[in-house]
């Protein structure tokens, strides 16, 4: 923690700023350790503060060993502006991409003189690159997708709804160490499939379809991100054997292909090339990927519009699609990790044309 607060405060000389106020969870959990629902980060040139209420006052010392914990009043914004006022500080960075109009508001006439300025996302910038500790979570959190999708799949049979395919697999994170869900499981079966983001319903599965499976681990603060799509039957069409084989040579492709230096633009057109020379460009109208880590979206991405250059320690997923309305859908989607001279890919759940019946 004492590393990353230092990192930050490299981020904040070169931006001209003396203090930094963080109120985003996440970016709070990143830099001090704290799991607490409420709390701020305040930190300077020189001090480390974790300001939160009466309810953390024995929590927050014993997670956030490298910050001065205080409780604050009523208004936690007063405190803050005592804290600076006795540093001489006239000038404080916030969150714009988290903090909304309205809090802006009160805290700028609460600071009064003290000038509430827009910071640029440096602990983003910072989470962008995963140090060995957080991979090997990260790592845990994929075996247990991996371990997700092999129960999973001695359960999936017609007969089945989609709402209690998605419960069995929440209920199997949780009971093997997972706070929850990286995000709302997505089960679509037959042309539910076809939907990219079609979280499960109450659609009974059928025989002779595709059910894609979209779902992660959230675990110890961290997300895992798989995807996987099966076919229930024994008789899948030209079509589903077409459309399967051209997503995983996409996704095949881009995994043997990604590299250190790359852009995110460039690492996109891997899979989007491959599918729209056969002729399905159309029907992949998302990013082959995005960052992932504490979130379940972050920087950087893989996609159309990236510019970002990946450099060893980004944690991105590949997750090339076709989707046909209508009909169905297939997404292949693995978690990997940029290296030197590559990747390591961290989901290893299998990925050969798979019927269940």
């Amino acid at each position: 923690m004492e590393k990353r607060v230092q990192l930050l405060r490299e981020h904040m000389h070169k931006e001209g700023l003396e203090a930094v106020l963080v109120s985003h969870p996440v970016n709070r959990r990143y830099l001090s350790g704290f799991t607490g629902s409420a709390g701020y980060l305040l930190i300077t040139e020189d001090k480390n503060w974790l300001l939160t209420d009466f309810r953390y006052m024995t929590q927050a010392p014993a997670q956030a060993k490298a910050f001065e914990v205080v409780e604050h009043g009523p208004s936690f914004m007063n405190t803050v502006k005592q804290l600076l006022d006795d540093a001489g500080i006239g000038r404080v960075g916030f969150e714009p991409q988290t903090v909304v109009y309205s809090d802006y508001q009160a805290w700028a006439e609460t600071l009064g003189s003290i000038a509430l300025v827009p910071a640029p996302p440096m602990i983003e910038q910072l989470r962008m690159i995963k140090d060995e500790s957080e991979i090997a979570i990260m790592q845990d959190a994929a075996n247990l997708a991996d371990e997700t999708f092999r129960h999973i799949t001695n359960l999936l049979r017609p007969g089945i709804s989609e709402a209690d395919i998605a419960l069995e697999m929440e209920v199997f994170m949780r009971s093997r160490g997972a706070a929850s869900s990286s995000f709302e499981t997505i089960v679509a079966s037959g042309e539910r499939s076809a939907l990219p983001h079609g979280v499960a319903s109450g659609r009974i599965i059928q025989a002779e379809e595709f059910v894609k499976l979209d779902f992660g681990a959230y675990y110890n603060g961290y997300c895992s991100d798989l995807t996987r799509t099966v076919y229930i039957g024994t008789q899948p069409t030209a079509k589903h054997q077409e459309i399967y084989a051209i997503v995983l040579e996409a996704q095949m492709y881009a995994l043997e292909h990604i590299r250190p230096g790359m852009t995110g633009k460039e690492a996109d057109a891997l899979t989007r090339d491959i599918i729209t020379r056969y002729g399905y460009g159309d029907c992949f109208g998302h990013g082959t990927g995005h960052g992932l880590g504490m979130e379940i979206h972050e920087s950087p991405r893989l996609s159309k519009l990236s510019d970002t250059v990946l450099t060893p320690g980004m944690t991105v997923t590949v997750e090339p699609g076709i989707y046909l309305p209508g009909f169905g859908g297939v997404r292949i989607e693995d978690d990997v990790v940029i290296t030197d001279n590559g990747i390591k890919i961290l989901t290893s759940s299998p990925k050969h044309f798979m019927m269940l019946s």
